[in-house]
């Protein structure tokens, strides 16, 4: 989006972190480490040494089963523990002066922001905190929806996306 706004018709976030021109990334990272409950049995990896901060997580089956996909088809559960891969870490140092927006380009493209009501992840308090801190252009709820939307509500996402891409294409 800051990149290339003028090839984007409409940037639409589920349940996820949204920074801004005046909401940085490290302050939507903190607010969310804030809120979070623990990863369970995830596994966090130390590629710089045991006495630096980690640099990616395991996600455990517990974790998976209990705080991303309690809602979705077991099969997709499944397959996403069979698929699993470490997921970096990002260091608040590390991404200070290179995750920044403006207004003038990520700022001029419309946003979508839907909510997730049941994640586990990023609970509905924290993104409604973001709508809050960085207003999009328009909020949408998906109810009973886990944090993976396209698997615990497939049907419903597609027409949230419907919607958006009638209004803003």
């Amino acid at each position: 989006m800051e990149r290339f706004p003028e090839k984007i018709s409409c940037a639409v976030f589920a349940a996820a972190l949204m920074p801004g021109p005046d909401l940085s990334f490290t302050a939507a990272s903190e607010e969310y480490v804030r809120q979070m409950n623990s990863f369970m049995d995830s596994q966090y990896i130390f590629d710089n040494g045991p006495n630096n901060p980690p640099t990616s997580i395991l996600l455990g089956p517990d974790c998976m089963s209990i705080q991303m996909y309690q809602l979705s088809p077991t099969e997709d559960l499944t397959l996403a523990m069979l698929l699993l891969r470490p997921h970096p870490l990002f260091s608040p140092e590390a991404t200070q002066e290179k995750v920044w927006v403006t207004k003038e380009r990520f700022g001029s493209v419309p946003r979508v922001y839907i909510i997730c009501d049941q994640d586990n992840i990023v609970k509905e308090s924290l993104q409604r905190w973001n709508i809050e801190k960085n207003p999009p252009n328009e909020v949408k709820v998906v109810s009973g929806s886990d944090h993976m939307l396209m698997f615990s509500k497939p049907q419903e996402m597609c027409s949230c996306l419907l919607e958006v891409a009638k209004s803003y294409f």
